[in-house]
């Protein structure tokens, strides 16, 4: 047993930076790796989560103090600016420590401070830059500022940031951090997604291109294909950062209104200002209830499922996305439970081969998207779709999967072809290291067995 360890640590050589060259450090997080990994059978999965779990914090944080108070710049990896998605998504994961780590709880609050800053500055951009540098897309047609990386109109850009402030207060109870800043950037949030009801007209948003890919620009002037004005969100990227087909993405709306619950919430406790959280109230049962009437949907295969996409006009987009808000994310986001049967009905439609872009081939098997190719499987869904399974077998086969199509890097990319794990993309992508890492956790808090029998 100590040769197979030995022989074992020879061939799973951390991939980790040395101690001196890491961005930030959380003794809590070093326990953790190593108590967790005690835990896991397989020893390249071990290794996998010791490479993957603190990768945000090994090679991604920029961590300050900016005026006096915590300031934390989130990179995703290879790219070298902040997506307010992303960035929330990198640290979700880190969110149970941080009573237990006083630097690590200040650096979450930095993330917060941070993405204040940044919807501040424009509630439409996705993206940013550490300072106002401006980006090789700054010649977009849309009112670009060089505080901006991109500019594309995502509605999940401004729900992440109201998830992990929410998080952050139920773990901590701290309420230092929502400050008059925060405060005014959670009212533009709301006047943002009332602006894109585009009920009165189709406000000031729009945006173009110039590109080969369709899915990078807008049609009809940069505003986006025509919509019934039904109450929905118009959301003109997905969170792949790709065009929407039909305007009203549904997991984005979704998690909107579950994003406003949790926003008005906060703000009846800890601002005492009933008269916001009621508006925000109002909105999220809007939305909802538009949901409930133009989204679900009979399938011919799967009966009543929620539509990816629809117009309000009675066009849907039956498909799903790895990218997270998806469908098949949504009970992992808490919009719904796992046994309501609309999403049981959604996730067993989008993890077949009648999703347009669910690949099966011969080294794995998963949902992609159209920001690749074809043929790509992303290690995301891999992870989604075990998060949101209550099944062993179903939980273990994603691990499996997980294990063998890394390509023997030790960490997550965005994506591989089916057929060819060494055909990927991105060797730096933080988010889907982090959302491995939350898996492994996960599993070794609420089914640690399966740890064993991978």
């Amino acid at each position: 047993m100590g040769t197979s360890n030995i022989t074992a640590g020879r061939k799973y050589k951390s991939q980790r930076p040395p101690k001196n060259q890491r961005n930030f450090t959380s003794p809590v997080i070093e326990n953790t790796i190593q108590e967790v990994k005690k835990a896991i059978e397989d020893p390249e999965l071990a290794w996998m989560f010791e490479n993957c779990f603190p990768s945000t914090l090994d090679t991604t944080v920029n961590f300050e103090i900016k005026n006096g108070r915590p300031d934390t710049f989130v990179i995703t990896g290879d790219i070298k600016a902040m997506w307010l998605r992303d960035s929330s998504a990198q640290v979700h994961h880190y969110i149970p420590f941080i009573d237990e780590d006083e630097k690590l709880k200040q650096l979450i609050a930095g993330v917060i401070n941070r993405q204040a800053q940044c919807i501040l500055i424009d509630p439409y951009a996705n993206a940013f830059n550490r300072k106002p540098t401006g980006s090789h897309w700054e010649n977009d047609y849309t009112d670009m500022k060089p505080e901006l990386h991109e500019r594309k109109w995502e509605i999940d850009s401004l729900c992440y940031p109201i998830r992990l402030s929410y998080n952050y207060w139920q773990k901590t109870g701290d309420t230092q951090v929502f400050g008059s800043d925060w405060q005014k950037a959670m009212r533009l949030i709301l006047k943002t997604f009332k602006e894109q009801q585009r009920k009165e007209d189709r406000g000031t948003y729009h945006f173009q291109r110039k590109t080969p890919q369709a899915t990078d620009t807008l049609p009809l002037n940069g505003w986006g294909n025509p919509t019934r004005k039904v109450g929905l969100i118009h959301s003109m990227f997905r969170p792949s950062d790709d065009a929407t087909i039909f305007p009203f993405l549904i997991p984005s709306n979704l998690f909107a209104v579950k994003s406003l619950r949790q926003l008005a919430e906060m703000s009846e406790k800890i601002h005492k200002d009933n008269k916001f959280a009621q508006e925000c109230i109002e909105l999220a049962e809007e939305v909802e209830k538009a949901i409930q009437e133009f989204a679900i949907v009979e399938h011919l295969n799967y009966g009543k499922i929620y539509a990816y996409e629809v117009d309000g006009f009675g066009n849907r987009l039956f498909m799903d996305d790895a990218n997270i808000p998806s469908l098949l994310s949504l009970s992992y986001l808490e919009v719904c439970n796992k046994e309501e049967p609309i999403y049981r009905n959604t996730r067993n439609f989008v993890l077949s081969e009648n999703n347009p872009y669910y690949f099966r081939g011969s080294q794995g098997q998963g949902i992609g998207g159209p920001h690749v190719d074809l043929d790509m499987v992303w290690p995301m869904s891999i992870t989604m779709r075990a998060l949101t399974s209550t099944n062993d077998q179903e939980i273990l086969k994603c691990l499996r999967m997980l294990k063998d199509t890394h390509a023997g890097t030790g960490f997550m990319h965005e994506s591989f072809h089916k057929d060819d794990p060494s055909n990927y993309t991105r060797d730096w992508f933080a988010w889907a290291n982090s959302l491995f890492g939350e898996l492994v956790w996960t599993l070794y808090n609420n089914r640690p067995d399966l740890l064993k029998k991978v």
